[in-house]
């Protein structure tokens, strides 16, 4: 079996503007992560910065992981 012949009927979708950029799944949970993160940041940003929370960078930071995580399982899902 020919490997060229296998892959002629599946279009790419993780290529854009032909075959001279390519955007890994991973990049775009970044992506979307980071959206969902600026939300999320945005509404607790008065807590985490109160005060009460013994490192709020690192706080921050796990809300980010989160966020790309999920984002990742959304994509993989849809």
């Amino acid at each position: 079996m020919d490997i060229l012949s296998s892959s002629q009927g599946s279009p790419l979708p993780d290529l854009i503007l032909g075959a001279s950029l390519y955007f890994p799944p991973i990049f775009k949970a970044v992506l979307l992560g980071i959206v969902f993160w600026l939300l999320i940041h945005r509404l607790f940003r008065d807590v985490i910065y109160s005060g009460d929370i013994w490192h709020p960078t690192l706080m921050d930071l796990s809300i980010f992981v989160i966020c790309v995580s999920t984002s990742l399982w959304l994509l993989t899902s849809w």
